[in-house]
């Protein structure tokens, strides 16, 4: 294309019918939004300004300085018309955001609801920090356990009740031998197994049983259980150890006596009861959980020399630890998950 015909596209005509079109668009902006894609359209590159003011190298030499001067002036009327725009658009967004933004100091302040530490949580931690204090380790493993280590390690005999479909939550297929733990007591196996002996720790958590839910049971509920393993220790280091913790959690009135029972896990095994001194209702011994010496096969299962070491092991439900301590008579308050429950017993146990 020769010179001549380059020039005809750059006409008095077409600069001025770009810069109607780009006065226009600022003209209808109405946004900082809208503004900017009116400026793209009609002042960056590429647009039809843009395009005309290159078109001047291909203007005859004496008639570039008359076409710069038309072009230039056009481009100058659009950026003075595009920032006239643009701090009137930025004015008016501010003014729009602080009157969007007013407090009205008289209004009635909205109050949000605090949340509460949940009770059980907070005695959870409360078992933890004293048992820590007696120098014992806090131990913790999956909900979803292995049978083995949940059953047969504990010296459950294959046929033994509690294996049943109705009492444990079985994980399909039933082939793999997979469950949800019914106590925490595989954490005590798998800490034998990974931390040796001398072993003292307190497993903590969730466990899960096909109970129905009601005002002394729940499907899904805490325990925290304890297991020590050394050389020499007896049944009086399992009551000394008992009673401190009775102390610790009652006050020093508290007192603990041990009945006779059977675990698959221990032997001898005991039923602890402690003599609550500020129960509900008075003064009285109240049943708090299962406890023994444990059983030799456990060791054993664990890889441990019941020659060279014993120890002793107990476990305590959280959840009747929170009602009888606390005075409370259902367990569903518990479960249900009502900031006013939790509320009212702060963030202390």
């Amino acid at each position: 294309m020769s010179e001549a015909e380059n020039a005809l596209t750059l006409t008095p005509e077409a600069v001025q019918s770009a810069l109607d079109a780009a006065l226009a668009a600022l003209a209808a902006a109405s946004t900082s939004t809208e503004l900017k894609a009116a400026q793209k359209a009609h002042m960056a590159e590429g647009s039809p300004l843009a395009l005309l003011n290159a078109e001047i190298r291909n203007v005859p030499k004496e008639q570039k300085k008359e076409a710069g001067k038309l072009v230039g002036q056009a481009r100058g009327e659009v950026n003075k018309a595009f920032q006239a725009k643009q701090d009137d658009i930025l004015e008016r967004e501010k003014r729009e955001r602080l009157a969007q933004e007013t407090v009205d100091v008289t209004a009635a302040p909205t109050r949000q609801r605090l949340g509460a530490r949940h009770p059980l949580t907070a005695l959870q931690d409360r078992v933890s920090d004293i048992f820590v204090g007696m120098g014992w380790e806090i131990a913790d493993g999956p909900e979803l356990e292995s049978e083995w280590f949940n059953f047969d390690a504990l010296n459950f005999d294959a046929d033994h009740p509690a294996r049943a479909m109705q009492d444990t939550f079985f994980v399909e297929p039933v082939e793999r031998h997979l469950l949800m733990r019914t106590h925490t007591s595989p954490v005590q196996v798998r800490s034998l197994i990974e931390r040796g002996v001398p072993l003292y720790v307190l497993c903590p958590g969730r466990t899960f049983r096909t109970d129905e839910l009601d005002a002394t049971h729940t499907p899904v509920f805490m325990q925290f259980e304890g297991l020590a393993i050394d050389k020499g220790l007896t049944m009086a280091h399992l009551r000394g150890t008992l009673e401190h913790f009775a102390r610790a959690m009652f006050g020093d009135e508290a007192k603990i006596r041990l009945r006779n029972n059977y675990f698959p896990f221990t032997e001898p095994s005991a039923e602890m009861d402690i003599w609550h001194p500020g129960a509900k209702g008075g003064p009285r011994w109240i049943e708090w959980g299962g406890c023994g010496m444990v059983h030799p096969n456990v060791l054993r299962a664990a890889g441990v020399d019941p020659e060279e070491y014993q120890g002793f092991a107990f476990g305590m439900g959280t959840e009747r630890t929170l009602m009888f301590r606390n005075g409370l008579t259902d367990m569903r308050d518990m479960v249900e998950g009502d900031v006013r429950f939790s509320e009212q017993f702060g963030m202390v146990i």
